[in-house]
């Protein structure tokens, strides 16, 4: 998935992008329906999240692959992981739990973090080693966990590190390090253990993703951006007339996913 992204990207700077280009995107399909939230893999494969908390599995073409039905036991589905498509990690934010799922949505374990006395946490991701990364906000601490809950590493107390402390909203295992982002911070660069490596001032963005460790993609209410942290430099352009109606954007491979406010998912990609 990072691989192509690239070259998508890699197009827009080779042909004069720059500040306020025009992206020119196409539309591909429509998938009509009261869609709450979606995910997509790097196979892919794509996942709606429905407000009944039902997850639908569903190829490039349509078709269902698998549907998650548990729908009323743990709450809300705060996030979805699919990083792993043959590991997803449901993270149900209000009762603290961790559901993972296999690639037919059937499910394979369930952690509640109460045990480990983890009972805060927004951010979720699924780690190079196939574990799972987690900020415990009461901690102040990230911490990796197995499919179990026990915790296998912890860093140090983010309070004696930062002033004011990070309230990440997501996080990402690329390239050798871990990226925490928070709206307010910035994209937090971390090693494996914990220990900062760098703070890239990207504040008040949504959408945001680390898709290598020079590939950063997010959205304002106007404008997608692309930030090359090698280079500092920091591309935008326009993309759409009325990007405010969408409630989420994501890129996958060269495809564009469009969640609109009224709950379809368009897609779209270059045209080229």
């Amino acid at each position: 998935m990072r691989y192509c992204l690239i070259i998508f990207f890699s197009f827009f700077l080779l042909n004069g992008f720059g500040q306020d280009s025009v992206l020119s995107l196409k539309q591909t399909a429509v998938i009509p329906g009261d869609i709450r939230d979606f995910a997509t893999d790097n196979l892919g494969n794509i996942y709606l999240v429905m407000p009944s908390n039902q997850i639908k599995k569903i190829n490039a073409k349509g078709d269902s692959l698998g549907v998650y039905n548990d729908v009323k036991r743990y709450g809300n589905i705060y996030s979805v992981d699919v990083t792993n498509p043959l590991k997803i990690l449901v993270y149900f934010k209000d009762f603290s739990t961790i559901v993972i799922l296999d690639r037919q949505l059937s499910v394979r374990n369930v952690i509640e973090l109460q045990k480990q006395n983890i009972l805060q946490v927004r951010a979720i991701a699924t780690s190079y080693d196939n574990n799972i990364w987690l900020y415990d906000e009461l901690e102040s601490k990230l911490k990796k966990i197995d499919d179990n809950g026990n915790v296998l590493m912890e860093s140090t107390d983010f309070r004696q590190v930062f002033d004011p402390i990070p309230a990440p909203s997501t996080l990402f295992d690329r390239d050798g390090q871990l990226y925490m982002y928070d709206n307010n911070i910035g994209l937090l660069v971390f090693d494996y253990y914990g220990a900062k490596k760098n703070n890239l001032q990207l504040q008040n963005y949504y959408d945001l993703q680390v898709i290598d460790k020079n590939s950063i993609t997010a959205r304002d209410s106007s404008h997608i951006v692309l930030y090359k942290p090698s280079t500092f430099q920091l591309y935008s352009f326009i993309a759409f007339p009325d990007q405010q109606r969408f409630s989420k954007i994501s890129f996958n491979r060269s495809l564009v996913y469009c969640l609109t406010q009224e709950g379809d998912l368009e897609i779209y990609n270059t045209g080229k």
